[in-house]
């Protein structure tokens, strides 16, 4: 179960993932909260338009279907217009057994049950892609690369894995969407298989791969001398599920212990964590606390201070306290 992402934690999401995010009207309080629950969140639904110039409409619905009609309307260009950071009327209801396989991130998805007892627009981000749906009006490349970040973006911010990605037509036997080619207009259909597999590499991403070193020759055998030390090396996404998760577990619960016990260490050279906490390997509400005042002693306030890590302030923290970044 997951609380869904604020307006501010949204746009940041994307950003960070490197989507090209526009703020459309006011998105920011545009919702259907007043007409039922919002969460917990447990996933995401990749949708069409069926239509062109479909912004507006998006954002304001139809005679019988008010809007927003999504969190996100997906330009032709590659352009994420933002319409909504609460409830949106963008999947209806779903099938009990393609929820449950979302929920719980089944490598399987089966085909939508006909009852449909699950409010999916409780549960999920909703995204549309402008596209005809006509299965031969093409998804652009920037389309459908804007599109696989927008998902990770928010797999990666709840620490879910891509099972938690599904195309609307395998919510409810009601849908067919999302249809067409990508590319062009002969190009591979939209797949929902490929558009998972996309995701996990994009969540897998940790930056280049270093370059193997060039051959030498064999040097004279000489008294080794004594070895270095490894530096430590932390797993920023592993710290951020940590960072989310830690402080709603019993005390001294843990995600990824050996990360946050190399990141405690730092804040408690730092003056920032007491030495009895800095050894737990829980990124607690204390550890939390001591990261975001880390975070303001960078310079950073708000939402940007809130304790869970970013790239660049743990980078910055690891070239003081010795330790590397995977990011």
């Amino acid at each position: 179960m997951a609380t869904p992402m604020t307006a501010d934690q949204f746009v940041k999401a994307l950003e960070d993932e490197g989507v090209d995010v526009k703020e459309y009207k006011s998105w920011r309080t545009h919702n259907r909260n007043h007409k039922g629950a919002w969460g917990p969140v447990h996933g995401v639904v990749i949708h069409h338009t069926a239509g062109s110039n479909s912004l507006a409409l998006c954002y304001g619905g139809m005679m019988g279907l008010p809007g927003p009609l999504c969190h996100t309307h997906l330009a032709k260009s590659g352009v994420a217009s933002m319409l909504s950071a609460g409830r949106a009327n963008h999947a209806g209801t779903f099938a009990q057994n393609a929820y449950s396989a979302m929920l719980n991130e089944s490598s399987t998805h089966p085909r939508p049950s006909s009852s449909e007892p699950v409010d999916g627009n409780r549960y999920t981000y909703g995204i549309e892609i402008e596209n005809l749906g006509n299965g031969k009006d093409f998804y652009t490349k920037k389309q459908y690369d804007a599109a696989v970040r927008w998902a990770a973006a928010i797999c990666r911010f709840h620490g879910w894995g891509a099972d938690s990605v599904i195309g609307h037509k395998e919510g409810t036997t009601r849908k067919i969407d999302p249809k067409g080619p990508i590319g062009s207009a002969d190009g591979p259909q939209f797949d929902m298989g490929q558009f998972r597999k996309d995701v996990t590499a994009r969540l897998a991403e940790k930056g280049e791969k270093p370059k193997p070193p060039a051959p030498t020759k064999p040097a004279t055998p000489t008294k080794p001398a004594p070895a270095k030390p490894a530096v430590p090396t932390v797993d920023l996404s592993n710290l951020i599920a940590a960072a989310r998760r830690d402080p709603s577990l019993k005390q001294g619960g843990t995600t990824h212990p050996a990360d946050v016990k190399i990141v405690e260490a730092a804040l408690q050279k730092e003056g920032l964590l007491g030495a009895s906490y800095a050894k737990d390997g829980s990124f607690g509400s204390l550890t939390k606390a001591a990261y975001a005042a880390w975070q303001r002693k960078l310079g950073y306030t708000g939402s940007a201070a809130d304790g869970i890590p970013g790239r660049a302030s743990l980078e910055k923290l690891g070239v003081k306290r010795g330790f590397k970044v995977k990011a």
